[in-house]
This record gives structure tokens, sequence and C-alpha cells, in this order.
């Protein structure tokens, strides 16, 4: 014991330091600089949810707008072939229609002329064999020395047994007679001419 209530302490061993490190203070708890764990600066950051930088591979643009780019031309060539048919289907229905017009219109021209006597434009309308098997005298005399015609009804066009237009003529004496006109077409002009008739 050095004095009175103190007890001895044998003297601490003195520690030697490299050159330049820290004398360490007593009392203090700092670890050197040189005992601290050191942390690279490129290292990812330590603690759960730490994502790489590419979690998938960046999405190819030009793929996508070329499937689009395939998209958009078979939409436009089935509008086109929808669009091709359409008006297919219209031409058709207008040639019919026209047929029919163009054949009516000959038969009515063809009674019209008869009803108003008018035989040299009736017998224009005939085609080129009726014409040679009817005069046009023989055609005059024979509607003269009938009934008179007063009106008509021309129906469609039947094309069942061949070129074939109905009509109802009905006479002043009040007769009424259903009569069928053949008709053909004419090569070099494309015209329907009426061709013999039956009741």
């Amino acid at each position: 014991m050095t004095g009175a209530g103190t007890p001895w302490q044998p003297p601490t061993p003195a520690v030697s330091s490299p050159p330049g490190s820290p004398v360490p203070v007593p009392g203090s708890s700092a670890v050197p600089a040189a005992a601290q764990p050191t942390v690279s600066p490129y290292a990812p950051p330590p603690g759960p949810g730490v994502q790489p930088p590419f979690v998938a591979p960046p999405t190819d643009g030009s793929r996508q707008r070329r499937w689009l780019a395939i998209g958009l031309a078979s939409a436009a060539a089935l509008l086109c072939c929808v669009g091709g048919l359409f008006g297919l289907g219209a031409l058709v229905v207008l040639g019919n229609q026209t047929v029919q017009d163009e054949a009516t219109g000959v038969v009515t021209d063809y009674l019209t002329a008869v009803r108003d006597e008018e035989y040299v434009e009736a017998w224009a309308l005939l085609c080129e064999r009726e014409q040679d098997r009817t005069p046009l005298s023989d055609l005059a005399r024979s509607y003269q020395d009938g009934p008179k015609l007063a009106a008509f009804e021309v129906n469609d066009l039947d094309t069942s047994r061949g070129l074939v237009v109905s009509a109802t003529l009905h006479y002043e004496n009040g007769d009424r007679d259903d009569v069928r006109f053949r008709l053909e077409q004419e090569t070099s002009t494309g015209r329907f001419k009426v061709c013999g008739q039956e009741s």
C-alpha cells in the first residue's frame, strides 16, 4: 500500500505504437482507425430489397413496331378484299337491273306504238329475223283487223326460258289477253328487239 486506504496497483507496461498513430487516451474506448473495417465505395449497399441495375433486359422497340406494321397491313388488305367483293356484288345487281329495264322498256315501247297505231315504229322494234318474216304491211293489218288495244301492263323479264317478257293486254271491247314476247339482243348494238310473241 502506498498510503492510507489506497490499494497498491502494479505499474502499467508501456505499449509502443507505430510512428504517426494516435496515442490512446486512458479511459477512452476509441478503436484505432487501422482496426476499423473498411467499406469499398463500389460495393452494393447492405440490406434486404436491393435490386440489380436491370431486372429484365430492355424491350426491343423495333420488334413491336414491326408487328404493328404487319397488323395494319393485314387489316388494310382485308378491307380492300371486302370492298372489292362488295363492289363486284353491286356491279352484278346493277347489271341485272339494267337488263331488266332495257328488256321491259322495248316491250313497253312496242305496245305503245301498237296502241297508238304507229306501226312503223312498232315494226322498227322487231328483230331482223322477225322483220324478214313479217313485212310492215302484214304487221299493220294484223292489228287493224283485230280488237283495238286500249291498255297494257308489262311484267319483269323471265330468263328461265330465254329472254321472255310477259304482258297483259286490255282491248277496247273488254277482252284481255296474256302475251309473252320473246326478245333477242343485237350483237352490233346490244339493244333488245322483239322477236316473236305467243299467247
